[in-house]
């Protein structure tokens, strides 16, 4: 079961619903690879800039290889070029990061639907495959009760390169959101999903009420096979 960086207290006594939301395409449509890029950009000395980016760089065709995409692979090795870099430095450019091109730039279309699970008293958790320096400040703008994402290694105060197990791909199986129900007692039947991309579909099919949001190609194909509702932006 995927690590849960953050969660608040919650009565699981009775049976409660959620809504399971894909950072990635339902609430911004910056991507991981964008922001590791951005990290690695920023590296204090210009040669040590162009090495990082060129370590992310090498990530870029294994994402759009689309096999790769769908499990940790390419996740692991979009974040390799932050190796060598301070704690510090990185929650630093994590902030700056978040205030330039997240916190105000959150699609509309998923905002609503958060405010809308909140509303019906739905647990709201966030699935990403950003670092939880990234997400973090996200998931507290938003209200989220919960994260799913990942986190990088540290030893000594910096970065190793890698990313502590377990890795959050870009293809999130369906056997995590019952394991998460099973301990915080949802009922996954009568809960909410939400995916961009066909990466989320098996995200999607394990939840009783799945919904796409700008789908990409694919995922439009598969919401019109399995009748799957549609939110565009």
């Amino acid at each position: 079961m995927p690590r849960l960086f953050r969660s608040r207290a919650r009565d699981t006594a009775m049976t409660q619903t959620a809504a399971f939301f894909r950072v990635e395409g339902t609430l911004t449509e910056r991507t991981a690879l964008a922001a590791a890029a951005w990290l690695a950009s920023n590296a204090q000395g210009l040669g040590e800039r162009f090495a990082r980016l060129g370590n992310v760089a090498i990530a870029a065709p294994f994402r759009l290889a689309g096999e790769l995409q769908t499990g940790a692979a390419a996740t692991r090795m979009t974040w390799m070029g932050l190796r060598g870099m301070s704690e510090d430095r990185l929650v630093l450019l994590c902030e700056e990061y978040f205030e330039k091109y997240v916190k105000d730039d959150v699609l509309e279309v998923g905002a609503e639907l958060v405010k809308q699970a909140k509303k019906q008293g739905r647990r709201v958790v966030l699935i990403s495959d950003n670092v939880d320096l990234l997400i973090a400040p996200l998931a507290e703008q938003l209200g989220a009760d919960d994260v799913v994402c990942n986190r990088l290694e540290m030893r000594k105060h910096k970065a190793t390169g890698r990313l502590e197990d377990p890795v959050i791909g870009g293809n999130v199986a369906g056997q995590w959101a019952r394991a998460f129900a099973a301990e915080h007692g949802i009922d996954l039947g009568d809960s909410w999903a939400y995916g961009a991309s066909a990466a989320d579909s098996l995200l999607l099919s394990a939840i009783g009420q799945p919904c796409v949001v700008n789908p990409d190609r694919q995922l439009r194909r598969l919401a019109k096979d399995h009748d799957w509702p549609v939110v565009e932006k």
